[in-house]
């Protein structure tokens, strides 16, 4: 037997931040051609899901970012933030 230590591999978990925000053009638009497209956007990675209704599976944080500048690409000013598991549309994303 060698006398070398074994190396043990810790797991290592690596939670993915969402950001979850409401389109408010969609809503506009919704109204204006009589639609029910899904008006609340969940951004995990650099994946965008839309849903109907969002499940929050943990803690979150709603965060406005002011005048200055939007706090994401599409513009958004104020979003939720998670770490957590969501349900969107009764679909569970890690």
């Amino acid at each position: 037997m060698d006398n070398f230590p074994t190396k043990t591999r810790k797991k290592v978990i690596t939670l993915v931040k969402k950001y979850i925000h409401i389109n408010q053009h969609k809503i506009k638009s919704n109204l204006k051609h009589k639609t029910n497209d899904p008006v609340i956007t969940v951004k995990i990675g650099k994946q965008n899901i839309y849903g109907h209704e969002v499940e929050l599976l943990g803690n979150s944080k709603v965060i406005y970012g002011g005048n200055d500048k939007p706090l994401l690409p599409c513009g958004a000013r104020v979003i939720l933030t998670t770490d957590s598991d969501v349900i969107i549309d009764g679909v569970k994303y890690g």
